[in-house]
């Protein structure tokens, strides 16, 4: 039998929004994961992509085995998938896991689901490269910052008084409708919600730079005398400008959740909710898919009017975002994040300084394992031989093997593990 479990490199994106350097986490994992590997002071490292995706399908570090990559090696051995992941996925890997290191504001952004997707697919395959849905979840390896989802609309109403530029830009009339919109009439809340969001983002490009420029310097000027700007989101009002200035994203701070994570703590976006990932590092599980519908803070194409129509106009508190990680019946190492969709579950391991053996259980679907922190030994029956494990190593396990992890760090490991349970 050819070895069922092995050791991945896996791809790097150097995508202009990543930390520099050896600030990243990203390019920490791989300097770890591989001492060969030269890490350039001044290149952004965004993200490290592990999976089959083509545009960074990860390599086999395993010269026993035939196959360079992990899509090939999946299309030849599609029973390595699980029975059940192998039928609902066509023989495919049906997640991507990655990291992403975040040094300024990704695009303002949702995903579709699977019936727009196939739209937007088959009308403009050069933007949206696929027919998939893209729900993700991250979890917080470092303090992480996000907008996720439209605000409560207490919240935006009190921006809208506050902020005279925003409503200049959205128009009385949208304004007023927001404003006597009731709780008792969650439609009539999401419909003018949806209207005032709209007019703001399909407005004429010169009044809205005019507007933003007049807030700028608003705020700067309060912040100059040393008055409280938070009753305009003042200091994330001038974070962003200075990243992307006159960016029609930037007023989007006054309808979108700011999200605060902890390591450890999980954000879960489902189709059509708005988000942005703001700065800090954190892993990712997704859907494999490219389709992201973008409308500000990007130089990417952008597509304001699919965006408007799509999102999810319900308003929630930012505390509804954070999804909750619920420890494992099986294994109390193990903490599960088993968001409402098929396409994958992510796992925490925490295994605690006094345990020195430690087995990583079998599974009936493929998983890929990356190591965060410590250092262990793997044995597995499956592998061709030992496999020693630091911080950035990342293996491939196929469904129904286990692996022993024999610790050899003081303080314990932190792993995770991304897999599919049906």
């Amino acid at each position: 039998f050819p070895p069922a479990v092995f050791p991945l490199s896996c791809a790097v994106q150097n995508y202009s929004w990543g930390k520099v350097g050896l600030e990243s986490e990203v390019a920490k994992l791989v300097a770890s994961g591989d001492p060969l590997v030269q890490i350039q002071p001044e290149q952004p490292y965004a993200e490290l992509w592990m999976g089959t995706h083509p545009r960074g399908d990860s390599l086999i570090r395993d010269n026993r085995i035939p196959q360079k990559t992990l899509g090939q090696w999946i299309a030849d051995n599609p029973a390595c998938l699980g029975a059940k992941v192998k039928d609902a996925f066509q023989g495919h890997l049906p997640f991507l896991f990655k990291v992403l290191s975040i040094n300024t504001a990704l695009s303002i952004q949702a995903h579709p689901n699977k019936e727009l997707a196939a739209k937007l697919h088959a009308q403009f395959p050069e933007h949206y490269p696929d027919a998939n849905h893209k729900p993700e979840l991250a979890i917080a390896l470092t303090p992480f910052e996000g907008m996720c989802g439209f605000r409560p609309v207490e919240e935006i109403v009190s921006f809208l008084q506050n902020v005279p530029e925003l409503r200049a830009l959205i128009g009385e009339v949208a304004v007023e409708q927001l404003e006597r919109s009731g709780s008792d009439d969650p439609r009539g809340v999401s419909a003018a919600l949806r209207v005032c969001f709209t007019r703001l983002m399909k407005s004429e490009k010169k009044f809205f730079v005019d507007q933003l420029n007049m807030l700028v310097k608003r705020i700067s000027q309060e912040a100059a005398e040393g008055k409280d700007t938070s009753g305009s989101n003042g200091d994330l009002l001038l974070r962003l400008h200075s990243q992307y200035p006159g960016d029609i994203g930037c007023f989007t701070i006054y309808f979108l959740n700011l999200v605060r994570l902890e390591p450890g703590e999980a954000l879960f976006l489902g189709a059509n909710e708005p988000h942005a990932y703001l700065h800090g590092d954190c892993v990712e599980i997704m859907a494999c898919s490219d389709n992201t519908v973008r409308a500000g803070l990007t130089p990417k194409f952008i597509d304001v009017l699919t965006l408007c129509e799509m999102l999810n106009y319900t308003p929630a508190p930012s505390s509804s975002k954070i999804f909750p990680a619920a420890q494992s019946p099986l294994d109390p190492h193990v903490y599960l994040y088993d968001p409402p969709v098929p396409d994958f579950t992510l796992m925490r391991v925490e295994i605690p300084a006094s345990i020195k053996l430690y087995l990583i259980s079998a599974m009936d679907s493929a998983s890929i394992l990356l190591v965060i922190q410590g250092t262990a030994v793997g044995t597995s029956t499956a592998a061709a031989s030992e496999m020693s494990l630091r911080r950035g190593s990342v293996l491939f396990l196929s469904a129904n093997e286990s692996i022993s992890l024999h610790l050899s760090s003081p303080d314990g490991m932190l792993l995770f593990r991304a897999c599919c349970l049906l």
